[in-house]
């Protein structure tokens, strides 16, 4: 006799009018800062790009009946929300359809879905794009990155509170430290990243999930010269046949004493990408049943002590199994950010994760790192290995800088189309 499915398995399995479904995830490739595809491209045009490719995907709806889009972005410019408002409205969004951007930091992707997600189970919406954007080429840098906030922040204050100013890197060194993460374990957990990113890549898995976006280059060599178009289809931080010697040469990147490395840490990247969500029974009424891919449950976010920032997905994700009622093994892909290797393996070890369902197509040190975007590209990376692997649950987590971390279960519960998304060049709209 088979055993009977626990109740809280039961519940994030089954089917409801009201469920918040997934018609569409794509991204665009994530490329080096500064060095990759997208170096002389701007945050507003990858994500014209991505929602003029959600528009394609879903031809059969009107865009007017899209009631919000919400894209995460940090390093935001033009007063915050501009930037993405006119990547909105250029992508052929009528301008009936608001706007808005949201800043959670490395959250930001995951934060907007599960915003758009909460405003459709309210019944404030009933159909919602959320996703994420960021160019750390143009944007990224000392100030974005302030060591100093608040000059009269003297020794009285909580060492809590000065620590929201402390480098990424160096909480990353703290987590190494404090939870006994070596040197070499990072090394390793690095070079996997790249070749299980290496494979997916050479096997075509990302292909489905990816739009390809056609845009301006410039040739540092030669400033003078014109523009070249270029279409940039594959991510392009990803080292292929990368050893663990080569790694394990360089030096610590934030400490003389640390082990976090640049080649151990996540990357500096360009990216965008989104998602269309919309209640269940509206897919229904507007005849789009048959485009649902899969569906989102629930988000949990945690706070930590900032000086280990990184900790945040062995906070955020416990909190959120509990309130849906899951635990750790039923889960079957999970997608946790590799802002730093230290942080992604003390997490997976803290709570006891079959290291082989966590990233199975590299993460973030492989991939890149797109601050507001990454969410957003975790979920597109998700669903399609979801229905390749077999597996209905998937769990997307992240840590925080100043010390949170976010997770977000999705289930995949109709069979998605593998069919690589054309290229997309942007048009006047």
């Amino acid at each position: 006799m088979a055993s009977p499915i626990p109740r809280g398995l039961r519940q994030v399995l089954q089917k409801s009018p009201n469920d918040i479904v997934i018609l569409s995830s794509l991204r665009t490739p994530v490329t080096r800062a500064k060095k990759g595809g997208f170096k002389d491209a701007y945050p507003e045009e990858l994500l014209a790009s991505v929602l003029q490719a959600t528009l394609k995907a879903n031809p059969n709806l009107d865009p007017a009946q899209i009631d919000d889009v919400l894209i995460g972005s940090v390093l935001q410019e033009l007063g915050g929300a501009k930037a993405g408002r006119m990547g909105q409205i250029h992508a052929g969004f009528p301008h009936s359809v608001p706007f808005n951007t949201i800043n959670r930091q490395c959250s930001s992707g995951l934060a907007a879905i599960t915003t758009i997600a909460n405003s459709i189970r309210a019944g404030a919406i009933n159909v919602g794009v959320g996703g994420g954007m960021e160019s750390m080429t143009r944007n990224y840098g000392s100030r974005a990155i302030p060591t100093v906030l608040w000059p009269e922040l003297k020794e009285s204050y909580s060492q809590d509170a000065r620590d929201c100013i402390m480098p990424m890197g160096i909480t990353s060194e703290n987590v190494a430290s404090r939870y006994g993460v070596s040197r070499a374990d990072q090394d390793a957990f690095a070079v996997e990243s790249h070749a299980k990113a290496s494979a997916a890549q050479k096997a075509g898995r990302f292909d489905s999930e990816i739009v390809s976006v056609t845009t301006n280059t410039l040739d540092p060599e030669n400033p003078d010269a014109p523009a070249k178009e270029v279409t940039v289809s594959q991510d392009d931080g990803i080292r292929h046949g990368l050893s663990l010697e080569k790694v394990g040469a360089l030096k610590p990147a934030f400490s003389p004493t640390g082990a976090s490395t640049a080649g151990n840490s996540s990357q500096v990247s360009d990216g965008a990408a989104a998602a269309l969500l919309m209640r269940r029974s509206t897919a229904e009424e507007l005849g789009l049943s048959g485009s649902i891919k899969a569906r989102w449950v629930a988000s949990a976010v945690a706070g930590c002590a900032p000086g280990e920032m990184g900790v945040g997905p062995a906070v955020a994700i416990p909190k959120l199994l509990q309130a849906v009622g899951v635990e750790v093994p039923e889960v079957g892909v999970w997608e946790i950010n590799e802002a730093f290797a230290s942080q992604a393996l003390y997490s997976v070890r803290k709570l006891g994760i079959d290291q082989a369902k966590v990233n199975p197509n590299g993460g973030a040190i492989a991939i890149g790192h797109p601050l507001g975007a990454t969410g957003a590209r975790q979920l597109a990376t998700l669903l399609p290995e979801l229905e390749r692997s077999g597996q209905e649950i998937g769990v997307i987590s992240m840590c925080i800088g100043t010390g949170m971390g976010m997770a977000g279960m999705f289930v995949l519960l109709e069979e998605g189309q593998n069919t690589k998304m054309p290229s997309i060049k942007i048009t006047d709209t």
